[in-house]
């Protein structure tokens, strides 16, 4: 049940994430990268505040906790959305992909430079190696322009960002005894703030309102953001960094899937091979799990 929980999780992740660019890039019809990004977090801050009153949970009361969500809410959303939305005005989707697509091994080098343990086997660094490898074969970066761009660079920072993210948070906030509603809304909260001092860079230019991207952004801030991350509290708890920043290999699957579902765009033998290519790199990475709570070895907690 437990590893049912797990991939159930994964796979809600993937599927919200992954559509977050497509919902980024709607948005951007409308809003300008720091509008967009105050408007999703606002929206995903108020999406966490309301399940906290469903769940009756408490925000956070310890000052130092809350310095924890203030360095996590900075890293992890409120910089590289940012880094992000900037990329994407000149970067194509298929850079953005493989770039975000490379969070996991980053948090494979924050890792020992934070002191935690990054639950790292031979099995699954393949499984890591192999899913960069199909995501690759998806976007075939060889082929698109803006490889060597300052958007490129951006994206590539965000990602790093999201690398040190997961390490600091299941470091210093998946271990407490809050709800992850309570963390989360706290921390979209910090990050919505951090965006109202970055309104002066973009923030008043004119909005011209249209249906299609309010609808996106609605999306993006209550699902892909508000929802997303208490989620992602959940697996952090459960699983660790390595294992939550897994989901960023399945993000790309999703995104082609909704392309090919919903924009009518075309599948070749390249792209299928990549996608079941990082679908078993991603099953390499949970053999780890399996072995570690096999019966022979019944007093190992992967959580310590």
């Amino acid at each position: 049940m437990g590893e049912t929980k797990t991939l159930l999780r994964i796979a809600a992740l993937a599927l919200m994430w992954g559509s977050s660019f497509f919902w980024i890039k709607l948005g951007l019809g409308m809003f300008s990268p720091v509008q967009l990004v105050l408007a999703r977090l606002v929206l995903g801050a108020a999406m966490l505040l309301l399940l906290c009153r469903i769940q009756r949970a408490r925000l956070p009361r310890d000052r130092r906790l809350w310095g924890h969500l203030t360095v996590a809410a900075f890293f992890h959303n409120a910089l590289p959305f940012l880094l992000f939305a900037v990329g994407e005005t000149t970067v194509d989707s298929g850079i953005t992909g493989v770039l975000n697509s490379t969070t996991p091994l980053w948090v494979l080098l924050a890792a020992p430079m934070m002191g935690t343990s990054s639950r790292m086997t031979g099995t699954r660094l393949a499984g890591l190696l192999v899913g960069l490898g199909g995501i690759l074969l998806i976007f075939a970066p060889w082929q698109a322009s803006g490889l060597l761009s300052w958007g490129a660079l951006a994206c590539l920072a965000a990602a790093a960002s999201y690398g040190f993210a997961f390490v600091y948070e299941g470091k210093y906030l998946s271990g407490t005894s809050l709800s992850p509603y309570s963390l989360s809304a706290g921390q979209m909260l910090v990050a919505s703030g951090f965006l109202v001092l970055a309104l002066p860079a973009g923030g008043f230019t004119p909005v011209h309102f249209q249906l299609g991207p309010l609808l996106a952004i609605l999306v993006l801030g209550i699902g892909s953001t508000g929802i997303a991350f208490a989620l992602n509290y959940q697996l952090l708890a459960s699983e660790g960094a390595v294992a939550a920043s897994v989901v960023g290999y399945l993000l790309p699957v999703v995104s082609v899937l909704l392309g090919a579902v919903f924009l009518g765009e075309q599948l070749n033998a390249r792209v299928i091979a990549g996608m079941v290519v990082v679908l078993g790199g991603v099953a390499l990475t949970r053999l780890q799990k399996a072995a570690v709570t096999a019966p022979p070895a019944p007093l190992v907690d992967e959580r310590v």
